[in-house]
């Protein structure tokens, strides 16, 4: 069996260039991950996904327990087969939407108690029952159980909250079931202090995990807190394991991300942009419903290799997205996801050439630019 493991190939100043392996296959990092909230990239087929060169998706632990429900879906063969994905597999760990979406919850030391959104029935997430939930499923990559610290939050705050989930991460980690080519990453807290960030690390790397992930950003603090939080943080994790910023996030998050250290991404944003007429392009965003568009035959992004610039006009996309046709989101959320996985390419191979400094300052120039001229 494939044993867990993270190999690191070149380094260019911070940024890494490395692959971790897992059971259900290898992922090159640094690598940007689709998210599958509720066992589906929105939109897209499984197929579709990998065509775009993603190798791995995110799936998440709260919208899965409450629909179809975990136990059902290992009935059913696991998550993998389930959604017909052969790669890899992250579970989020179900605290952040626990304490973004649930109604009526209640914390303490135990957990969370819950009123789903779905129906108001009642549920209870612990560290123990989270771990149990992503072993049902079958994560290769299992997230341990912690309280998004929110923001803005005081020192007092922020300390607690990141100190309850330092409790949670020990009782996550005696709870996860090692099993050949499974990983359990800790989560590292402490909303933009950097002590607190510092106090976190030390916990989780005494405990001891797979990976190492730093949550709490890209949740309002804007990006010069968040790379600044990073720069105090990244340093301190062990340069052997990979290390995995949760929710982030725009393009120039990702690339400022990568020179910091990080290994691995995910976000809604290029899904949910591609189901309300947003494009990512080499040149910045690109509103779909804007009228300059109607009469336009070029593509919307010259080169890029999927089936909404190869066979498409934006004219024709425009007319999509105005009808209301659901073709319209499929298209955009398809090049979104191969917008990204180009730029975690390009990201990639800029490491090994050590350019990656260079190529960060033509992608910040050339977005800078913005679309390019109306016809």
């Amino acid at each position: 069996m494939t044993s867990f493991r993270y190999e690191r190939f070149a380094t260019d100043g911070a940024a890494r260039l490395g692959r971790l392996h897992t059971a259900h296959g290898a992922i090159d990092t640094p690598a940007f991950m689709p998210v599958g909230t509720a066992a589906t990239v929105k939109a897209m087929q499984p197929e579709s996904v990998a065509a775009t060169g993603a190798q791995i998706v995110l799936g998440n632990t709260y919208h899965l327990m409450l629909r179809p429900g975990a136990e059902r879906i290992d009935r059913l063969g696991g998550l993998h087969r389930f959604m017909n994905w052969s790669g890899p597999i992250l579970t989020d760990s179900g605290g952040f939407q626990v304490m973004s979406l649930a109604k009526l919850r209640k914390l303490d030391e135990n957990g969370v108690t819950f009123q789903s959104h779905h129906d108001g029935s009642s549920h209870h997430l612990s560290p123990e029952r989270s771990m149990e939930i992503q072993r049902l499923l079958g994560a290769d990559i299992t997230m341990a159980f912690d309280e998004c610290t929110p923001f803005p939050a005081t020192p007092a705050q922020a300390a607690d909250s990141m100190r309850l989930s330092m409790r949670w991460a020990v009782r996550s980690k005696a709870a996860f079931v090692e099993r050949p080519g499974h990983g359990l990453f800790g989560i590292v807290q402490g909303g933009i202090y950097s002590d607190l960030r510092a106090e976190s690390a030390r916990a989780l790397i005494d405990i001891g995990f797979d990976g190492y992930a730093v949550g709490g950003l890209a949740v309002g603090e804007g990006q010069e807190a968040m790379f600044a939080t990073l720069d105090a943080t990244v340093p301190l994790l062990p340069e052997d394991r990979p290390r995995y910023l949760m929710g982030v996030g725009r393009p120039s998050d990702i690339v400022g991300a990568v020179l910091r250290g990080i290994d691995m991404f995910d976000c809604v944003m290029p899904t949910r942009s591609g189901r309300t007429a947003q494009a990512f392009t080499r040149r910045g965003t690109v509103n779909l419903r804007n009228a300059r568009h109607q009469d336009d035959p070029r593509p919307l992004e010259e080169g890029c290799a999927c089936p909404a610039c190869r066979s498409y006009s934006r004219a024709y996309l425009h007319h999509l997205i105005r009808s209301e046709e659901i073709l319209g989101p499929m298209l955009l959320t398809w090049h979104n996801i191969q917008a990204y996985q180009d730029l975690m390419r390009d990201l990639r191979a800029a490491i090994g050439a050590g350019r990656v400094a260079a190529f960060a300052a033509e992608a910040a120039a050339r977005e800078a630019l913005g679309d390019i001229p109306a016809l």
